[in-house]
């Protein structure tokens, strides 16, 4: 891609060095970004060759390099981290349902079973509440801005909380479980589009991708405190770990306020002043000048529209309307779905699953809290490697190792349950089922954990990023609703046997991974329009471009070696 911010040189002496190729009104004269086109290789023997996927892109961020310890810096990590606490409430819910749903008081004031329709009917309800959500969570963040999405999602968090602690009967407690699902959502729409609106380019995918790491920031604390309150013999056994649901909430409503609001949302929303001011600050080092800034700038004017469908609230054509569009929208069903149906849907009855291999009531609450912190660990992996790791390639394997461990676990679990019928007990087995079930949440977190947020919204354009991810959370919903009301019946039908349907499947899925995942990595959000326009986007987003780049990180193109 090139834009206004980038000027293309004449061919230069192939024999020359890069250090002479680049000349010096090639370098950042008055704050532009000039690319050269160099033909041969150099002769200068400290410059490599290396393939990226864009050479503005990359000259961008090389020359205009960001201090991670400035006062601003610090800010975005702020920003970063109250996106992460939106997330924690969706991930505390599932630990918390796992561990109270065999709590004896819970069970005797409103369920009776640990598995079956009825306490599918209480899991499932959660999800309701997330398919309603949607269709108001999307137009909420596009008219009341990010912030005003994240905000009002923890209002009613919060809300959601005091009634369901407060519940002496099951129909309340039902509602309580639909207003949760319902503000999640709303919470869950605002916050990864703020977090990937306000980062710079180069840090999209690690700060992205912590935000969802969010769900072990409530899932583990979850597990802990349900542990904790296990051996209360009253109803604060239960009521306390619902309390403690509200916390995250409760700081993003005091804090959102005092957040810097997305340069995207501003330009969009016709504050042109404050969405530059903004990239200045935050992504020029306070430099209008800077790289960085002139590319995003140009990119932002180019592709951001004042009269985009994000300011009618009816209106969600442009996630149909071209053909770029339905790729666009393709990707984000495919991770909606994938995302939610590999198997991690199993987490909400872990306690089940280790208790078909022999384990007590209370290793299972042990266990459940340190399958959190390996899967958790797994999601910090992945994390870490998420500017540089490629999603394709992360995507087809890590499901097909996920398949993998299903099926160990699977096997192991079948091999338990014949030996008790012989009477034998094998403790080597149970133990392998356990651990081939604890690699499994190594591996879906760090394939899953980080992209399940990232992907789509690198996949959706700016003007179509809020009602995008209220779809995506649509498709989240029904695959969370199956897992939810059918795993019960399913376990208490099929028990473990129920986990060979997760192995068929994702084997499917990294089949489905192979041939239609467009790499997003290495670009801008708006050159991604580019990739998604060709007539086949899977392979346009894995072109290579070779450059040169020589020691003082300066880069030119080059077009043949």
């Amino acid at each position: 891609m090139v834009t206004s911010a980038i000027t293309e040189k004449p061919e230069v002496d192939p024999a020359s060095p890069l250090d002479n190729s680049i000349n010096e009104k090639d370098e950042l004269s008055g704050g532009t970004l000039h690319l050269e086109h160099v033909h041969g290789l150099p002769a200068d023997p400290n410059a490599r060759i290396h393939a990226i996927r864009n050479a503005a892109y990359e000259a961008a961020i090389k020359q205009g390099r960001l201090n991670p310890w400035s006062k601003d810096s610090w800010i975005l990590y702020f920003c970063c981290f109250i996106s992460f606490l939106c997330s924690c409430a969706n991930g505390y819910d599932s630990s918390l349902m796992t561990a109270i749903n065999i709590m004896p008081y819970y069970q005797a004031r409103f369920n009776g079973d640990v598995v079956g329709s009825g306490t599918g009917l209480i899991f499932s309800m959660y999800t309701i509440g997330q398919l309603v959500s949607p269709w108001i969570a999307g137009p909420l963040a596009d008219r009341l801005g990010r912030r005003g999405g994240m905000f009002i999602g923890g209002i009613g968090i919060i809300i959601g909380m005091v009634v369901i602690v407060s519940a002496e009967a099951k129909p309340q407690f039902l509602a309580g479980r639909f207003l949760l699902g319902f503000f999640v959502v709303i919470m869950a729409t605002a916050a990864p589009s703020y977090c990937v609106e306000v980062c710079p380019p180069h840090w999209r995918g690690r700060m992205t991708g912590a935000y969802n790491c969010g769900w072990f920031g409530g899932s583990i604390p979850a597990a802990g405190i349900t542990l904790g309150t296990a051996p209360i013999n009253s109803d604060l056994s239960w009521r306390l770990p619902l309390i403690f649901q509200a916390v995250p909430s409760m700081v993003v409503v005091c804090a959102v306020w005092f957040l810097p609001e997305s340069p995207r949302w501003l330009l969009a929303n016709g504050h042109e002043q404050k969405a530059l001011d903004f990239l200045i600050r935050f992504h020029g080092n306070g430099d209008p000048k800077n790289p960085i800034v002139e590319l995003e700038w140009t990119e932002f004017k180019e592709n951001i529209k004042l009269d985009a469908s994000d300011k009618r609230w009816w209106d969600y054509s442009e996630l149909f309307n071209t053909p770029s569009a339905r790729w666009r929208s393709f990707m984000v069903i495919l991770m909606g779905t994938f995302g939610q149906f590999s198997g991690n849907g199993l987490g909400y009855f872990n306690t089940q699953i280790y208790a078909a291999v022999g384990y007590d009531s209370y290793m299972q609450f042990v266990l459940n809290l340190a399958n959190s912190f390996v899967s958790a660990f797994g999601a910090i992996c992945g994390v870490s490697l998420a500017d540089k790791m490629p999603r394709r390639p992360v995507l087809i394997w890590g499901t097909l190792i996920c398949a993998l461990c299903l099926g160990i676990n699977g096997a192991l679990s079948w091999k338990w349950a014949h030996n008790a019928t012989l009477g034998i007990t094998q403790l080597s087995v149970g133990k392998g089922a356990v651990a081939s079930y604890f690699l499994f949440g190594l591996v879906y977190g760090f394939t899953y954990s980080p992209l399940q947020a990232l992907y789509p919204v690198e996949c959706l354009q700016n003007t179509a990023r809020a009602k995008g991810m209220s779809m995506y959370f649509v498709v989240v919903g029904v695959m969370l609703f199956i897992n939810l009301y059918c795993t019960p019946i399913a376990l208490q039908n099929i028990s473990y046997n129920f986990v060979f349907i997760f192995v068929g499947w994702d084997t499917i899925e990294s089949i489905l991974w192979y041939f239609f995942c467009i790499e997003t990595m290495g670009r801008t959000l708006e050159e991604l329009e580019e990739i998604f326009s060709t007539p086949w986007p899977p392979r346009a987003g894995q072109h290579m471009r070779k450059v040169l780049e020589g020691e003082d990180g300066r880069i030119a193109i080059l077009d043949d070696a």
